[in-house]
């Protein structure tokens, strides 16, 4: 460890400037009633269903919910009790405002025990909590990953305190807490933890060789959940595939976009002031890596070259990694002995400014999204409580860097209306509510809510007017458009309206009028050539969506 020989601390380096950097990352949230995550709705709508499966008989009708353990239930175990006082879309939003705190709070406090003071550089890395895997709103993974940076700090300290054992006894049941919030956050506490103990006993004496095996007996605390993670995967009726591996086209996508929200512009530029500062770390003689944190961000880059894509199910693995692994080297850089203070305070300051810029662009795109949210919630006061709706949102055959977010915002029909919607995620094992509503067949959960205007290579979307021909009519009751492509009126035979901003609308179904029939060219799409760019000729920063549903988060 090293410490500034100055023993007055600077500005950044005080409690008062952690606490107001924790609260202040809690500002692009405030203002949205529900936080604009793409999957969060999806997740809301389940919260429901476990809230009120009980309580209202055509919920389970429609759904199964069974409660098992899995190491994937974090907010759905912290909304139970918090939604009795707060309401459920209180609840929730009070969770999701105490994931960039923890993230923050996180990683200061493992600089802090590095290095005995936070090194300015370490300002870089706070923009990090609101990362790509945020604002796709893998809620769960997000939450154990904000834990496991403080239990990492926390495991850091008692070792520079000496209470080796002590710690021991205190993680046994963490690591299982942590575990059962999120297998990832688990697995990326072990990483980091035998990485530092890896060096603790390196600079005990010991050669790297028994240091590494030391390193396995000291974090055999955190070790007890392998046995949950093997029951929990050797389950009856436990699915998910674990696929694509070395995606390295991919790979290299998300070390751009771990920063991704709104303006494609200013996240790329962002991205590389942050790939500019871990290159100055390793040229600049005025800085240097700390060995520990060094260590820990070379091991979870080796973790993210070797994840597949697809881990049991969960998609974008590896993807989730990046953030977490950027902002661990970046907080692994130091000052040298050489460098002023008034160098220092000049890093500080740029590293703020970096702060700033990041909290005001995703205030805004914030705002922007709730806008959106806003408009096509009215149509929820036209569904009547417990109607059979089956939504469909539209969406493009390639990826563009600002995402519309809406995908899920149908489950928030479920949630508030206690109607069914088709975009709930159905994988035995991986949560745990899926869905049984037979009569909905192929348009009965994820991703059938997802519609394009021809059909898409490489993907399961279907086009619109084939959805709209050939869903089950007599199964559902309303249609819930959201921002549709465009498509023949035609197929609006026997859908009354109920209800359109002029860009979505509500139908009440008819069914006394059958369906429009696709023509043989609607049934037979046409070539990639006459549809455009499609997501083969001209791929878009994601690989294609179709291959992460359903989804395990």
């Amino acid at each position: 460890m090293q410490a500034n020989s100055d023993q007055r601390l600077h500005w950044w380096q005080t409690r008062t400037f952690v606490v107001a950097a924790a609260l202040a990352s809690m500002i692009p949230l405030l203002w949205p009633d529900i936080p604009p995550m793409v999957d969060l709705p999806g997740h809301m709508g389940r919260y429901r269903v476990q809230l009120d499966y009980d309580h209202y008989p055509w919920l389970a009708d429609w759904y199964k919910f069974q409660w098992s353990l899995i190491g994937n239930l974090g907010v759905d175990l912290l909304v139970i009790p918090l939604s009795k006082i707060f309401g459920l879309e209180l609840a929730v939003k009070l969770i999701v405002l105490s994931m960039p705190v923890l993230t923050v709070t996180g990683l200061l406090w493992i600089a802090r025990e590095v290095h005995g003071r936070i090194p300015a550089s370490a300002l870089f890395a706070l923009p990090l909590a609101y990362n790509f895997a945020f604002h796709f709103g893998f809620v769960n993974f997000v939450l154990s990953m904000a834990l496991a940076l403080n239990a990492f700090a926390l495991w850091l300290r008692m070792a520079r305190l000496g209470h080796l054992r002590t710690r021991a006894i205190i993680f046994v049941p963490l690591s299982g807490l942590l575990w059962l919030c999120h297998t990832f956050g688990w697995g990326v506490l072990g990483v980091l933890a035998f990485s530092a103990e890896m060096v603790r006993q390196h600079d005990l004496g010991h050669r790297w060789d028994k240091a590494w095996l030391r390193a396995c007996l000291g974090v055999l605390p955190i070790a007890p959940p392998v046995t949950l993670m093997v029951l929990w995967r050797s389950g009856e009726h436990v699915t998910g595939l674990t696929g694509d591996w070395f995606n390295w086209r991919a790979k290299i996508d998300w070390m751009t976009m771990m920063l991704r929200d709104r303006w494609q512009a200013v996240d790329i530029a962002s991205v590389a002031v942050l790939y500019f500062i871990l290159l100055r770390g390793l040229r600049d003689r005025s800085i240097e890596y700390s060995r520990n944190l060094g260590l820990s961000a070379l091991f979870l880059l080796a973790v993210y070259l070797l994840l597949p894509r697809i881990v049991f199910g969960s998609a974008y693995a590896d993807m989730r990694l990046v953030p977490y692994m950027v902002a661990i080297a970046v907080i692994a850089i130091r000052p040298r002995r050489g460098l002023s203070p008034r160098g220092a305070s000049a890093l500080a300051a740029l590293g703020l400014v970096f702060c700033l810029i990041r909290l005001g662009t995703n205030t805004a795109s914030a705002w922007l999204y709730d806008q959106s949210y806003d408009r096509e919630l009215k149509a929820l006061d036209h569904v009547p409580v417990g109607a059979r709706l089956v939504s469909f949102v539209g969406e493009t055959c390639y990826s563009e860097w600002t995402m519309s977010r809406l995908e899920h915002v149908p489950a928030l029909a479920l949630e508030r209306r206690l109607a069914y919607t088709n975009d709930q995620w159905s994988m035995a094992g991986a949560q745990l509510m899926t869905t049984r509503y037979k009569a909905g067949g192929l348009y009965a959960h994820d991703p059938s809510e997802i519609v394009t205007p021809p059909t898409c290579p490489r993907r399961w979307w279907r086009p619109i007017s084939r959805s709209l021909a050939h869903f089950p009519r007599d199964a559902y009751d309303y249609v819930w458009l959201i921002i549709p492509p465009p498509f023949d009126k035609r197929f609006e035979q026997g859908l009354i309206p109920v209800w359109s901003n002029g860009h979505s609308a509500v139908f009440k179904v008819d069914h006394t009028v059958p369906p429009p029939r696709l023509t043989r060219d609607e049934l037979t799409p046409p070539p990639p050539s006459e549809t455009g760019s499609s997501s083969q000729e001209k791929p878009g920063p994601l690989p294609p969506r179709a291959a992460r549903a359903p989804e395990n988060h």
